[in-house]
């Protein structure tokens, strides 16, 4: 049975010093002082044994929630990372650290000699933080060892991960809300830089949190110029954003949609006389933490990538972040601008753009699942009750990771149950659970495509690019904020005065709604002729306002959860 560390609650002995001991920590420990806004408070909640989903932007100190509060409580606090750079850069930070606990990255870069001396550094009762992969969870010898240590914490880092709407889905992920069960369901901390209300309600839902606290704050980024530029033909376009970076200061990120744009654009900068270096997941290991030390020091200028460099980027000078492809999501694409202007200062983050580049994204979304193998995996599991994901793939010949996605979507469908060591089937026949996945499967697909509309919704609208912005992320900015190219048009200006909402609005930001069609669902933003809402099974939805209240096609809920 695991020894579970005592949680200190509001009213009783030694709350008071213990929350002064939070400050204490912060400071000497780290040389936070003070902590940004709503970190000691959701430090609070975490040692009164709640459960907390941050959503804040990169560089905010999320991190501080598991090592401040890990360090406070004592135990072992468990962190799942997807990225090994990313655990050794977080060990590599608590080891600076002054009087915290040790910490470890158990993963595949280390010997199975050193990854022993870490299990059993963990087993001796000394706290300490724990760092793993979510492919590291499937393992039952993993599972088992850390089901006997005293954890204290459990961290989810880039917690959009778990979400299959948000923009980085990991199926690994999903494994994590049975993992925290057998762990006796400590405080659970779940962080992401980005999540639009749907994506933190199914965050919540899958890690299986209770009742979480949420602290999304940060989004209004005001030193970040948002600007957008379209164009006509490809060449066009091509050739304007090498100009507009080579004409940028500083240090920069272009962001391309294919490994092979991320190499012709480094080559064209490269003649052009611009220090720069292509990333993405297609180069060696090697040569991958070779461009990021290179951009790290400023011998390359300018990295020129796929999505693929992003979780981990710790550059706070970074003076401008380039789109020259356009991303699946909103979501997506403020993660990636927001690595712009980390430390504060004036930096510009810019879409550039072709109408036809929406079909693009659309192509690379790839087809559905193949009905076969999921009727195969479901077949498997009903002959024989029980059965571990790693046997499941030795029974059907599909890998474990593809496992996970075709796991996920019977799960979702409601035909497949237990956790990955011992799963079960409901009593349907296996072409019929294939069909009920397939169409989970194209639900998504739908919400998918939605996601896509309202992404190029962003980049063709009038109205003030912040409040845009803000608005899907759940936070409302009263005017446009001056820091925009239409807000320097003016057209940011001339579309408040026209859409501006007059008089109480029946369906406010946030709130839970529901349509005869679509379902339950939350409004995203709100304007005088029409609102935008998402919908649980279709996605978002641009209504108009007057064809909703003639009609009373919407119900209000509540407030969103």
């Amino acid at each position: 049975m695991t020894q579970r560390t005592r949680q200190i609650t509001p009213g009783s002995t030694g709350y008071g010093d213990l929350m002064s001991r939070i400050q204490d920590v912060a400071r000497d420990s780290f040389g936070w002082d003070p902590l940004r806004p709503r970190l000691a408070e959701a430090m609070e909640v975490l040692l009164a044994g709640g459960d907390v989903l941050a959503v804040m932007p990169t560089g905010y100190g999320k991190s501080s929630l598991y090592q401040v509060t890990g360090t406070v409580l004592g135990g072992v606090t468990i962190v799942v990372s997807p990225l090994i750079s990313l655990q050794e850069d977080q060990v590599r930070s608590l080891g600076e650290a002054t009087d915290v606990p040790r910490a470890f990255a158990i993963n595949s870069s280390a010997g199975q000699r050193e990854r022993e001396r870490d299990w059993e550094a963990l087993e001796s009762g000394e706290p300490g933080f724990a760092f793993l992969a979510p492919e590291q969870l499937a393992n039952p010898e993993v599972r088992e060892r850390l089901a006997a240590l005293p954890v204290s914490l459990f961290a989810v880092d880039e917690a959009h991960c778990v979400s299959s709407w948000g923009h980085d889905f990991r199926p690994d992920y999903l494994l994590l809300g049975g993992v925290i069960d057998e762990l006796g369901h400590p405080p659970v901390v779940a962080m992401t830089a980005t999540g639009a209300p749907p994506v933190r309600a199914e965050i919540a839902e899958r890690l299986g949190m209770r009742r979480p606290r949420l602290f999304a704050t940060g989004f209004d980024r005001p030193n970040l110029r948002l600007e957008v530029r379209r164009y006509e033909e490809d060449s066009e376009k091509r050739t304007a954003v090498v100009e507009h970076v080579r004409e940028l200061d500083g240090s920069g990120l272009v962001y391309t949609a294919t490994r092979k744009d991320a190499e012709l654009y480094a080559e064209q900068l490269e003649g052009d006389g611009v220090a720069a270096a292509a990333y993405h997941a297609g180069l060696k290991r090697a040569e991958r933490d070779d461009v990021y030390e290179r951009f790290m020091d400023d011998r390359a200028r300018v990295v020129t990538a796929t999505s693929a460099f992003g979780m981990g980027i710790d550059k706070h000078d970074v003076r401008f972040v380039v789109h020259a492809s356009v991303t699946d999501s909103l979501d997506s694409y403020y993660q990636e601008a927001g690595r712009a202007g980390r430390d504060g200062e004036p930096a510009v983050v810019t879409l550039h753009y072709r109408p036809e580049d929406f079909a693009l994204t659309k192509f690379f979304s790839g087809g559905g699942p193949d009905a076969d193998e999921l009727a195969r995996v479901f077949a498997a599991v009903k002959k024989e009750p029980g059965l571990s994901r790693s046997d499941l793939a030795k029974r059907t010949g599909i890998s474990v990771r593809s496992l996970g996605r075709l796991l996920g979507l019977l799960r979702d469908a409601r035909v497949l149950g237990g956790n990955d060591d011992e799963l079960t089937a409901e009593d349907v026949r296996p072409g019929e659970a294939a069909s009920r996945a397939v169409e989970e499967s194209e639900a998504r697909q739908r919400i998918e495509h939605s996601r896509s509309q309202l992404m190029q919704e962003y980049a063709e609208t009038g109205m003030c690019r912040r409040q845009f912005l803000l608005g899907y992320f759940g936070e409302e900015l009263p005017e446009p904020c001056g820091n925009c190219d239409t807000c320097a048009s003016g057209s940011a200006y001339r579309w408040a005065e026209e859409h501006d909402a007059a008089g109480e609005d029946p369906f406010p930001l946030a709130a839970r709604v529901s349509h005869e069609t679509w379902g339950a669902g939350v409004v995203m933003h709100t304007e005088r002729d029409r609102l935008t809402v998402f919908f649980d099974a279709a996605g978002y939805k641009v209504l108009s306002l007057a064809a909703v209240r003639e009609g009373g096609l919407l119900e209000v809920l509540g407030p969103a959860a």
